[in-house]
């Protein structure tokens, strides 16, 4: 290549550098660094600084803006790898800064090259601890000491297994911790909005809006289905922060198998001798989440029961659903109560018609939701 296509020596980068703290900041640091190697510095606290006028700056850095610069110099301080104490550079027009390493060698030993930050890079130390700037940056993000120092475990382990080398650990501790970190208040977030199953649960008014006007759903079948999901969940020990959906979800199923059963038991008639019910009976009281062998031993209470009466009705499924979902009930309630939460299955007035709140002759006579 013809070298007078390039007037200048050009910029070198550390791809691997660009990887870890951006294109941008590797061009930065990598003018800084030069700027260090052949201008004089001043050794405060194991840092060696640099002082560079504004014209300085903008002939290391001629394609970037005065606020384009400041930006970057904020990323490179953030992440870490750069102390400065001058103001931003658009307002201050100067730029004072040291690398956040402290020197083991005086400026007269430290090499004079323009691929000192390629050449610098180490290996992870076994006993490599943050620094107290690295503990200073992660405080800006409101990360405690306790969280950080507990990532440097994993952190020296995973880089040491690498087998990488590194010219910023410091900024490579921060960029992790500030992603555990995150992912902790994520995950904590999302856990606080999980709450167990309670005895007192009871579904949102939108949820039952959607079920009971939008959904057409007999409000009593609604109601009566919230024993049994309570206390299924109950007995799971599961959180969740979707209680309403589930519930929403839990009924409309029950509904569509129950209406589906119903329209082809229509014709009034007594209870025959033999009578059985369906399988689909089963299958909205498994959906139901009524144990099977449950709902079997209610069919004797329930056969001698009608054919006493002697009444005629158009399904005798539903009025068999209706006496196992009402036994049910009355079962879930005595075990809501003996957890000590019988207070919160008390109703208002205005619910007094809900099957558990009623005797088993009421009951099986008389269930609005089943005409």
């Amino acid at each position: 290549m013809n070298s007078s296509l390039i007037p200048e020596r050009p910029i070198c980068v550390s791809p691997s550098l660009a990887a870890t703290l951006g294109l941008e900041e590797a061009i930065m640091l990598s003018q800084l660094n030069e700027a260090l190697a052949h201008r004089p510095t001043q050794g405060s606290n194991g840092f060696q600084w640099c002082l560079l006028a504004q014209d300085a700056v903008h002939k290391l850095m001629p394609f970037w803006t005065d606020h384009d610069i400041a930006r970057i110099a904020k990323s490179l301080r953030d992440k870490g790898v750069l102390l400065i104490t001058s103001a931003p550079f658009y307002d201050s027009k100067e730029l004072r800064f040291a690398l956040n390493e402290r020197q083991t060698q005086s400026p007269l030993n430290r090499p004079q090259s323009h691929n000192h930050i390629t050449n610098g890079a180490r290996p992870m130390a076994p006993n490599w601890q943050p620094s107290d700037d690295v503990y200073a940056q992660l405080a800006q993000h409101n990360i405690p000491n306790s969280f950080a120092r507990e990532q440097i475990p994993e952190f020296v382990t995973y880089w040491r297994e690498q087998g990488q080398s590194a010219h910023a650990w410091g900024a490579k501790f921060i960029q992790q911790v500030i992603r555990k970190w995150r992912e902790r208040e994520t995950d904590f977030g999302r856990k606080d909005q999980e709450v167990a199953m309670t005895s007192g649960w009871r579904p949102s008014p939108d949820a039952m809006d959607v079920l009971t006007r939008h959904a057409a759903i007999n409000q009593c079948f609604v109601e009566d289905s919230i024993a049994e999901f309570v206390l299924y969940w109950s007995e799971r020990g599961e959180p969740s922060k979707t209680w309403n959906s589930k519930f929403i979800q839990h009924v409309r199923r029950q509904w569509a198998r129950y209406t589906a059963t119903l329209q082809y038991d229509t014709e009034p008639r007594r209870l025959p001798e033999n009578w059985e019910p369906s399988p689909d009976v089963y299958e909205v009281l498994a959906l139901a989440n009524i144990d099977l062998h449950f709902a079997k031993q209610q069919l004797i209470e329930f056969l001698i029961y009608w054919r006493d009466t002697n009444q005629l009705h158009t399904s005798w499924n539903t009025k068999f659903l209706q006496h196992v979902k009402y036994q049910w009930a009355k079962r879930l309630s005595g075990s809501l109560a003996t957890q000590g939460n019988a207070h919160a299955r008390q109703q208002s007035p205005s619910q007094s018609g809900r099957t558990r709140d009623r005797s088993v002759s009421e009951q099986l006579n008389d269930r609005s939701w089943a005409l």
